[in-house]
């Protein structure tokens, strides 16, 4: 367990979004994170899947003892505060049971840059009660460090289908006892088949399902190439949650998102004016994995007797979450709608029998 005593007071310092410093939150103290020189590694999956380890489900959880005031704590967090006195707590990662971290994106948005990053999101919700402005000062909110599986593939694809090509005949019909013809599109398949090919890099996946994938998805893109080779320094002062999404569970999800790319490059290789596939086979090579912490900050407020929950993408600012809707205001607008359609069929009436 790693915690960062302040050089000049002694209290706990914390990583400082925004910045590449341990600041402490008593003297206000700053400690810069030197360079290590260390890379961010990819893993051959075909190497991991052979290495012993424990399955998610049968980790214990991390123990803490606080240095300061000696508190002895349990979480399945990476990273922690004390109970007791609040202190940062970072676990050790490196205990070989479970797939350590290689890189992490720092938080870049500090609680001013969150309460200016809701303030917007709030005023720019259309239907929202009054109230929803309030967002800005949350009934809590807390920085946190989500575990996403990042996976490479070279991949061959060897499909076989269909091209479609239009052409137009003329048909005959009758109308009102009276011959006539129009032109009919028709389409004219032929079989195809060929190989196509796809490098993926850093297919992203949620490893974690403690936090909703429909708002997790809404906060990309992320901006990967500023992450960070791993050092428990960015997670003091702020939680991690350790995942519980398996590598090869995650591995069958960034397949699946491969295999629609690649469906695309099968149809715009067949070409013509529609397409059918029927069969893909691919193979994928090099394949590789890593596991990357992603910041979020992780809010909720309450409105009229319900939580709804926010999430922040702690590099972008970009906003997702639940919000309430104002059954007035809704009424209101659909008044207002069919007052308009009324006047404008009202109008057209008059300049009609005028």
């Amino acid at each position: 367990m790693s915690q960062y005593p302040c050089s000049n007071c002694g209290a706990n310092v914390e990583f400082a979004p925004g910045t590449s410093v341990l600041k402490c939150p008593y003297c206000g103290a700053e400690t810069p994170l030197a360079p290590t020189g260390v890379r961010v590694r990819e893993h051959a999956f075909a190497e991991f899947a052979g290495l012993p380890r424990k399955p998610v489900t049968a980790l214990a959880a991390n123990v803490f003892t606080c240095r300061g005031c000696g508190a002895v704590t349990q979480s399945d967090r990476i990273s922690d505060r004390c109970q007791f006195c609040g202190a940062p707590l970072v676990a050790d990662t490196t205990g070989g049971e479970m797939v350590a971290p290689e890189a992490v994106l720092p938080f870049g948005l500090d609680r001013d840059a969150l309460r200016e990053a809701l303030r917007k999101w709030a005023s720019s919700r259309w239907f929202a009660p009054n109230g929803l402005k309030k967002v800005t000062e949350a009934e809590s909110s807390h920085s946190t460090y989500l575990p996403h599986w990042t996976y490479d593939a070279s991949t061959t694809s060897r499909y076989t289908g269909q091209r479609g090509e239009h052409y137009w005949e003329t048909e005959t019909y009758q109308e009102n006892g009276e011959t006539k013809t129009r032109q009919v599109q028709r389409t004219r398949w032929y079989s195809a088949s060929g190989v196509v090919a796809r490098d993926f890099d850093d297919v992203l996946i949620v490893g974690t399902t403690k936090v909703a994938p429909k708002h997790l998805d809404a906060l990309e893109p992320w901006p990967l190439a500023d992450a960070q080779p791993y050092r428990p320094e960015y997670l003091a002062g702020h939680e991690t949650l350790r995942y519980d999404v398996e590598p090869e569970t995650g591995l069958g999800e960034a397949k699946s998102r491969m295999a629609s790319v690649i469906e695309r490059d099968c149809r715009d290789d067949i070409g013509g004016d529609e397409q059918r596939v029927n069969s893909v086979d691919t193979e994928y090579r090099q394949v590789m994995f890593k596991l990357m912490l992603l910041p979020v900050w992780i809010a909720c407020y309450l409105h009229a007797g319900r939580t709804y929950n926010i999430l922040v993408n702690g590099r972008t600012g970009e906003v997702a979450g639940e919000r309430p809707y104002s059954v007035p205001k809704i009424v209101a607008a659909i008044v207002a709608a069919l007052i308009v359609i009324g006047l404008i069929i009202f109008l057209f009436s008059l300049r009609r029998n005028g």
